[in-house]
């Protein structure tokens, strides 16, 4: 990611912050779409009358017909906000983590690139995604059953604190740091592998050439890391304190009861997500480090 001249931590942290942003209120409804896939085989969904769906169509459409275009943007608040946050967070923490491995004698591995990218993930994943996730996938899970309860945001934060105290919105944070360092690690290195083949002599890039690196990106990083975010989402569903005792019981009771496949539930709209996400939060970093440079 990094230029050939070294660029401010204040314009790494700011350009994440804006392509983070972009990048989450474009992508949000597949999101929506895959969290709903992946709470759909759990026993307390079932048992709390939560619709079934056959695939990401059928429930993005059942989605709009019963609670309107806004139910595609159920908890965007929450994810927008930490979206934001975490793409500033882990550009920084991977710039930072970029210098000090190159440190010795200047060289920008494959090794060293991936190393950064999961300190960048890890970090990421244990100060900002886990708490916005959390509250993101108890209000998805919330407006899927037949009595909703949280009017909001701020409902949904005070209910968790009160019934678990501040560990609830930190529930699932093993799975949600071994995806983020997962996603991360992946993203990073495919990227940085392709952008040094194509990137010119002071290793810019057109918009176009970034777009297209992210997209490649993103496809990888989500059939290598899939079966952590199923694993995450399922720990921080509404009843998750009850139907799990921790990520290796969930994986077995994903197994065991829903078969191996389960593992990548919710795989398309995290693909058609990821895909563009990767595209447009690392052209949108990009550009903003043009203009901020």
């Amino acid at each position: 990611m990094a230029s050939k001249k070294k660029d401010k931590a204040v314009h790494t942290l700011l350009a994440g912050v804006v392509a983070g942003a972009v990048e989450g209120a474009a992508t949000y409804p597949t999101e929506v779409v895959k969290t709903k896939l992946q709470l759909a085989g759990s026993r307390q969904y079932v048992q709390a009358g939560g619709q079934a769906f056959s695939g990401a169509v059928e429930c993005a459409v059942a989605t709009v017909r019963t609670q309107g275009v806004r139910g595609l943007y159920r908890g965007v608040t929450a994810m927008l906000t930490g979206n934001a946050a975490k793409a500033g967070v882990r550009f920084l923490t991977y710039e930072w983590m970029q210098t000090q491995l190159r440190a010795g004698d200047g060289r920008q591995t494959a090794a060293r690139t991936m190393a950064a990218g999961l300190c960048a993930g890890v970090v990421e994943g244990g100060t900002v995604v886990t708490p916005a996730e959390a509250i993101k996938t108890r209000l998805i899970h919330d407006r899927c059953l037949p009595a909703p309860r949280y009017a909001g945001v701020a409902d949904c934060v005070r209910a968790a604190v009160r019934a678990e105290g501040v560990r609830g919105l930190y529930r699932g944070v093993g799975p949600v740091m071994a995806r983020q360092g997962a996603n991360s690690c992946v993203r990073f290195a495919t990227y940085d592998g392709l952008k040094q083949l194509v990137a010119a002599s002071d290793g810019s890039l057109t918009f176009a050439q970034s777009f297209g690196l992210g997209m490649v990106a993103g496809t990888v990083t989500v059939y290598a890391t899939m079966p952590l975010d199923v694993v995450k989402t399922r720990m921080q569903g509404l009843a998750a304190a009850t139907e799990y005792r921790g990520a290796l019981h969930c994986v077995y009771r994903l197994v065991s009861e829903e078969g191996v496949r389960a593992l990548w539930k919710g795989a398309t709209p995290r693909l058609s997500r990821l895909v563009f996400s990767g595209a447009i939060v690392f052209a949108v970093y990009e550009e903003t480090m043009k203009l901020l440079r």
